[in-house]
């Protein structure tokens, strides 16, 4: 009887010590969850979420937050936040007040913190205000089984690499700005069943390998802008929801799964007829393929379908007479054929007067009754003559075709006529245009992810292979640029400095861009500045910011002259290395041996940019806010080699003075300006400015100690330096 006692004391013992562990979080995923509070910019679902020893795990459920943990571990994350996305159709990239998170915000800062929650299972953050492209890090939450981040401002493509995902069964993005085509790795999904991107601006072509997801139950992708022909989607026997509704699709309906419920593919440009194997699909209960331009009878095995109860034809081309003994299913109980080009009388099973649980509407068409706004026949006769006319009018073609031919003919001599005349007066003018006007397809940048651009892993493999991840170098319109920064509106503007000013912008892709707005000397013709543009764009190394394009705008009146230049960088969202530096910095402080790792890497820069690349790039006005710094804490220099297209490029300095001292004072202006930055780095940003000549003196002095006389000298401190960070 004792054994029997203790042995109970023992169980309950074990079970509370087991359920206390369970209900108590581990303190770093604290520590996480009170980050993503900040990140989110503290909204008032997460106002309990007060210290690290809140209880997060004992919350009560609520509809707006919701947490579930297992051994120690969040698996389950539920916010439903009062931001939905009601204007995303004006999302142009950049935050919206009250309606989107701040400018500060970073989408992939969030995700890093995020999928510091690896146990995760279940991911619910809806109407929240996040903003921005995807991160392809969000394949580190490899638990996941349930994915949803509807109604936020998300833009750019989905990333790739979540097809890693293997165990995610709902994948949801609806109300989002995403603007890339629809995955093509879906189908690597294995246990997917539903596939949710409604309201986005997705577009191409319908991916075929949606046809591989065997798992699929619902499949939303409407309102977007799909476009081309639908595959036969027979394949997908356990798809239940198929809605399309809102795209350009076109060509004909497609064949469709038997046990498939609800069927959405209103809006599009569906042509021909209705397949008749959709009056086989006697599970069916809704169908809407609704204004398309549909032709032929409808097949009267739809009316009859047994478990139909809503059908919807309306807005076609449909013709001809439904039959007299029309049988319809015992639970239609509504029918829309309006707007179509139907003749004849209307079958009894479809007379709104014998039945009085059932909505029929068939106004718009050319039915034998008496009202209801029917055309008379004529109206649907005429529109057949009109089709036969229009396929065999041979007559009114060949006279339509003889007048374009005529008028192609003529804008050709036209231009054969304006390019003689400028051949023989402007040239010069010609040959630069053709320049600024070189195609390079548009995408160019396409498929380029936020963590190629800012992981120094994927680019420092990439140098190591001598394979190319980056772009090259494209020209941008002015138009194009204009449109990512919102015309160069003030919110996007992020700074100026010695090379003009600096907005932030964003391309069609969902690329994220820095647009330097240079001054230029007007001594440069547009060839001339081109080949320097194409010198300086064609550097690529880890830790110089990558040029992605470039654009020069001419004078209107002048085409021969340069009015402004423009360069396309990546963007680097950390800010710069010197507000980094103190605690009276906006940014988070850096530690020493950061602070090191830092200049190691301007170091390296540097050193590539004197010995790399032939011509060396000198004079690069080395500064702490020239040096950028990414989510990585890798440091990324910025304004290399401008002083090639600037107002003192081709002066040596002095009156008089040789090329080859010209070279040294650009190089000895380097590692002076190194020696400035090593002190900003060790006493923090409090240098005055005023004092910086007399550093610089006292710097060029320790050089010529040290016998830094010479180009392989200066050279050789940055290999130095480039060579201990090894």
């Amino acid at each position: 009887m004792e054994f029997c006692t203790l042995f109970l004391l023992i169980s309950c013992l074990s079970w509370s010590l087991f359920v206390l562990c369970d209900s108590q979080l581990q303190t770093s995923q604290s520590q996480v969850l009170l980050q993503l509070k900040k990140h989110l910019e503290y909204p008032k679902q997460l106002e309990i979420w007060y210290d690290r020893k809140t209880e997060f795990c004992s919350l009560p459920p609520s509809a707006n937050l919701n947490i579930t943990c297992e051994f120690n571990s969040v698996t389950e994350l539920n916010i439903m936040g009062d931001k939905p996305a009601t204007k995303a159709s004006d999302f142009a990239g950049f935050p919206i007040p009250n309606k989107t998170l701040s400018h500060s915000f970073s989408m992939d800062s969030f995700v890093t913190t995020l999928s510091r929650l690896s146990s995760l299972k279940t991911l619910s953050l809806i109407s929240l205000g996040i903003w921005g492209p995807l991160p392809d890090k969000i394949r580190r939450l490899s638990s996941l089984e349930y994915l949803d981040l509807s109604s936020n401002f998300l833009f750019g493509s989905i990333p790739p690499k979540m097809f890693t995902l293997l165990k995610l069964q709902t994948f949801v993005l609806d109300d989002n700005v995403f603007n890339d085509t629809v995955p093509s790795w879906l189908n690597s999904l294995p246990n997917l069943t539903t596939l949710r991107m409604k309201k986005n601006r997705l577009k191409g072509p319908f991916p075929s390998s949606i046809e591989g997801i065997k798992t699929l139950v619902d499949l939303d992708l409407s309102s977007n802008e799909i476009s081309g022909d639908l595959p036969d989607l027979s394949s997908l026997t356990n798809l239940k929801l198929l809605d399309l509704r809102g795209n350009k699709l076109g060509s004909h309906l497609p064949t469709l799964p038997k046990g498939l419920l609800m069927v959405f593919l209103n809006n599009n440009s569906f042509t021909g007829e209705i397949p008749t194997q959709y009056g086989q699909l006697n599970q069916l209960q809704h169908i809407d393929v609704s204004f398309n331009m549909l032709t032929g009878k409808p097949p009267p095995e739809l009316f009859s379908l047994p478990s139909l109860a809503h059908l919807n034809l309306a807005s076609n081309t449909m013709k001809g007479s439904l039959p007299d003994n029309l049988n319809c299913g015992r639970n239609l109980e509504f029918v829309d054929i309006s707007n179509n080009r139907l003749m004849g009388s209307l079958p009894s099973c479809l007379n709104s007067e014998t039945r009085d649980n059932r909505v029929i509407k068939f106004s718009g068409n050319c039915l034998s009754i008496a009202g209801h706004h029917q055309h008379p026949e004529s109206y649907c006769r005429e529109f057949k003559v009109h089709v036969y006319k229009s396929n065999n009018g041979g007559k009114g073609i060949g006279v339509s075709v003889g007048l374009i031919v005529g008028i192609a003919v003529l804008i050709v001599l036209l231009a054969i006529g304006l390019l003689i005349v400028c051949r023989r007066y402007c040239p010069r003018v010609i040959s630069e245009q053709h320049l600024l006007q070189k195609s390079v397809p548009e995408n160019s940048t396409a498929g380029l992810s936020s963590e190629i651009l800012t992981n120094p892993r994927h680019v420092f493999e990439s140098s190591k292979s001598e394979v190319q991840i980056l772009p090259s170098c494209r020209s941008f319109s002015l138009e194009e640029l204009k449109e990512a920064t919102n015309n160069f509106d003030s919110s996007a503007f992020l700074g100026e400095g010695s090379y003009g000013k600096i907005f932030k912008g964003l391309l069609k892709n969902g690329t994220q861009v820095a647009i330097r707005c240079l001054p230029t000397s007007k001594k440069y013709s547009i060839r001339n500045l081109k080949l320097r543009l194409d010198m300086l764009a064609k550097i690529r190394h880890p830790h110089l910011v990558c040029i992605l394009g470039h654009c020069i705008e001419v004078e209107q009146d002048d085409h021969c002259s340069i009015n402004r230049v423009f360069f396309v960088l990546e963007y680097i969202p950390n800010g710069n290395f010197r507000s980094h530096l103190s605690e009276n910095s906006p940014g988070e402080v850096l530690s020493w041996p950061e602070r090191l790792a830092v200049l190691i890497c301007v170091c390296k820069a540097v050193h590539f940019l004197h010995t790399g690349v032939i011509p060396g790039f000198f004079h690069n006005r080395l500064k702490t806010t020239n040096i950028l710094i990414n989510e990585h804490r890798l440091a990324k220099l910025g304004d290399y080699g401008l002083s090639i297209i600037s107002e003192e490029t081709g002066n040596y300095g002095t009156k008089g003075q040789e090329p080859k001292s010209w070279q040294m004072t650009r190089l000895d202006d380097d590692v002076y300006s190194f020696g400035l930055i090593l002190l900003e780095s060790m006493l923090g940003p409090s240098v005055p400015a005023k004092t910086e000549a007399t550093l610089r003196g006292i710097i060029k002095q320790a050089g010529r100690a040290c016998k830094v006389d010479g180009p392989s000298s200066v050279s050789d401190v940055f290999r130095r330096i480039n060579n201990s960070g090894d």
